[in-house]
């Protein structure tokens, strides 16, 4: 009988063991600190043909933002970001009135390579706050810039497939976390 119970606490012990050893954990995506600045997609802020990126697609101002040339290697067209703002308050900066517009992004379009370390979100041009003097501004315009910014990868997404609103790109990115998790 000492045998088997022996013999029996053997295997629990081996089966608890691999069960450990065989889990994945989340592998941990790389985030940048960056300065953020905002854009529409108008000639006089990209070139000459604004309704399309860099990479091709359609300039969607839910789900597009752009980056300086030299993040070109750490984030490659078709990278799925999450953007925090800084940690501390800069007059310059207006994070804190656009973030409910920001969301997740896809990286998809350059910036002018005058540019380094920097993100640059893509706002509709309709997207305008009423001032308290009463001033109307555009949010890529309230937006400024905002150094110090975080810039999170949560996943990455062929960019002849992007999605049209935030709520397909957050389940993208809910999605590619279950992936990324399994690997």
């Amino acid at each position: 009988m000492n045998i088997l119970g022996a013999l029996w606490g053997f295997l629990l012990l081996s089966s608890a063991a691999t069960t450990t050893a065989t889990r994945t954990t989340p592998p941990i995506l790389p985030s940048y600190t960056v300065a953020m600045t905002a854009y529409n997609a108008v000639p006089a802020q990209t070139d000459d043909n604004p309704l399309e990126t860099a990479s091709g697609a359609y300039s969607n101002p839910e789900v597009i933002a752009a980056r300086s040339q030299d993040l070109g290697e750490q984030l490659p067209f078709g990278t799925i970001v999450e953007i925090d703002g800084p940690a501390k308050n800069e007059e310059s900066c207006g994070y804190g009135v656009v973030a409910p517009l920001i969301g997740y992004r896809v990286i998809a379009d350059t910036m002018n390579a005058r540019y380094a370390n920097r993100i640059d979100v893509l706002f509709d041009t309709k997207s305008n706050y009423t001032m308290r003097d009463g001033t109307v501004q555009n949010a890529a315009d309230i937006a400024g810039v905002c150094h110090g910014v975080t810039v999170r990868v949560v996943g990455r997404l062929n960019i002849n497939h992007m999605p049209k609103t935030q709520k397909e790109l957050a389940a993208i990115v809910d999605k590619s976390s279950i992936a990324l998790a399994v690997k």
